[in-house]
């Protein structure tokens, strides 16, 4: 079926290194700028000081407490025509960056990968390999969509990103003009319109 192809999300374990590696890129500045010179009208910085208060920190693993593979009810997918047996989707990147969620698909429709990670919107908003659409309050949770910078078909294609504690939930719509059942529909409007499906799924404090 059109969608089940693993490389139609590559671009998303793709998206995680590119963020390890900007991850990488501040830290090794941080640690330069704490051994340089200081600026005019300032004391001398140690590098243990200026690390300790603009390093960025990235939790240790994807946020629990809501299972994209199991905590979707029926009715849910039912609604968006999504099928009820969904494939892994989990995935490491460079720097610590982790994907756990599954990936579901709608017969001749949009796919779409739901995933918890322990990217945050901040992270998100600073990688220069994305570009932003638009900051979204969901359910009151905060939430960006957002693509690459090398997507052709910003139409097609769109990632959803939804504020949790330690991270966030990634959604991650394929959506080609092609599809008979949803190519007329932009990716983004789809990755609203479940997103606010998937909030009062989330438990509170998560």
């Amino acid at each position: 079926m059109v969608g089940r192809n693993p490389s139609r999300w590559v671009v998303q374990k793709g998206a995680g290194m590119r963020v390890g590696v900007v991850i990488a890129g501040v830290l090794t500045s941080v640690v330069l700028t704490g051994c340089g010179s200081s600026g005019p009208g300032n004391g001398p910085s140690t590098s243990g000081q200026q690390s300790a208060s603009t390093t960025p920190t990235i939790a240790a693993d994807a946020p629990a407490g809501f299972d994209p593979c199991h905590d979707i009810p029926a009715a849910v997918l039912d609604s968006e025509g999504l099928g009820h047996k969904p494939d892994d989707a989990n995935a490491d990147g460079s720097g610590g960056v982790k994907w756990r969620g599954c990936s579901y698909f709608e017969d001749d429709g949009y796919g779409v990968s739901i995933r918890t990670t322990n990217i945050t919107l901040p992270m998100v908003r600073s990688n220069s390999g994305f570009v932003a659409a638009e900051e979204l309050n969901i359910g009151g949770r905060a939430a960006l969509t957002y693509h690459d910078t090398d997507q052709p078909d910003q139409r097609g294609f769109c990632l959803l990103n939804l504020e949790m504690r330690g991270g966030s939930l990634e959604i991650s719509i394929d959506n080609p003009a092609t599809r008979k059942r949803s190519g007329t529909l932009a990716s983004c409007d789809i990755a609203k319109g479940l997103a606010t499906k998937l909030v009062p799924l989330i438990p509170t404090g998560q």
